[in-house]
């Protein structure tokens, strides 16, 4: 397994990022259990969740498969680097969602119950929240990390100038502020690339891509459509819309003699600005079958080429569309 920082902290974590929101909907607990202690075999330290992961299990759910699998010790949670997230609604009642300082106190208190830890490593805001003032959630921030509940706190879709707002406001207070970015990117979705990469490049912020494979489009696609394994509607819908450039990129990765999901994740991991992808495997062969990810290395002509197949917005802001 290779290994890096997360942003400018001296936190270690593993290049590929174990995502578990398809625990209870994908993989059974059983599953989970399996997929986790191979990933930890595998060296893959750096595990990603959410209060609001569990579909039909219930939010929550996802949390507490990592916690009871916690619980069954053998270094389990001292070897995992634990990320979660506060923001989604977790009841109906007001106050239940958002970044409020009373629900980022409730929320972590409540992750920390479901996860039977005593602290989060990475604590992150699920979205930007307006309404609530940056003073607001810093000092919500601070207390958690005060208290020794929360060590490290990131954020997830958010905007570049919502990272900048938020790190001016942490330098005001002296507090370290945001590490992370948690953000869709992948080949077909390259916006983030305008403002976003070049926010966390300057302020020391690791990126943690979610959807790396734009879900299931960049994983071969076309290929398992010819085995007869059927796509679900908006994949449908997404192949319809982009055929032409998969034809041209599963053709790519087949003179590569590699697969294609291995190459979409490498092509992330060349990126300096990134982290880790996330994967959500469902299964332990899926994990097992990510890591060849980290063996690919992909020189300039292939970059190249997966530049014209997949056009990017033209870099970074503002010269992308301006002198």
């Amino acid at each position: 397994m290779d290994y890096t920082q997360l942003g400018r902290t001296g936190l270690t974590v593993s290049r590929l990022c174990l995502g578990t929101m398809n625990f209870g909907f994908q993989a059974t607990e059983v599953d989970a259990f399996a997929i986790m202690d191979k990933a930890l075999e595998s060296g893959i330290n750096f595990f990603d969740t959410a209060n609001v992961y569990g579909r039909k299990m219930g939010k929550g759910f996802s949390e507490q498969v990592i916690g009871r699998w916690f619980t069954q010790g053998g270094g389990r949670r001292e070897k995992t680097v634990i990320a979660t997230k506060v923001y989604g609604r977790m009841d109906e009642w007001p106050n239940q969602s958002r970044l409020s300082a009373l629900h980022i106190r409730e929320a972590c208190e409540a992750s920390l119950k479901r996860l039977q830890t005593d602290h989060i490593d990475l604590y992150q805001m699920h979205h930007i929240y307006r309404p609530a003032p940056w003073e607001e959630i810093w000092q919500a921030m601070e207390t958690l990390v005060q208290q020794g509940k929360v060590l490290y706190v990131g954020s997830s879709n958010f905007a570049g100038w919502h990272i900048a707002k938020a790190q001016g406001a942490a330098t005001a207070r002296h507090f370290l502020g945001l590490v992370s970015e948690q953000s869709l990117y992948n080949l077909k979705d390259r916006m983030i690339e305008l403002e976003v990469l070049p926010a966390c490049k300057d302020y020391g912020l690791g990126v943690i891509p979610w959807s790396p494979l734009a879900g299931g489009l960049l994983g071969g696609v076309l290929q398992k459509i010819k085995e007869g394994r059927r796509a679900d509607e908006d994949v449908q819908k997404d192949v319809k819309k982009y055929r032409t450039q998969l034809e041209g990129w599963e053709k790519f990765c087949k003179q590569m003699g590699e697969k294609p999901a291995d190459v979409a994740l490498a092509w992330l991991l060349a990126n300096p600005v990134v982290t880790a992808p996330i994967i959500g495997p469902r299964t332990v062969e899926q994990l097992t079958g990510s890591l060849r990810a980290l063996k690919i290395k992909l020189n300039k002509e292939a970059m190249k080429k997966l530049d014209e197949t997949w056009p990017g917005p033209g870099g970074e802001a503002p010269e992308a569309y301006a002198w």
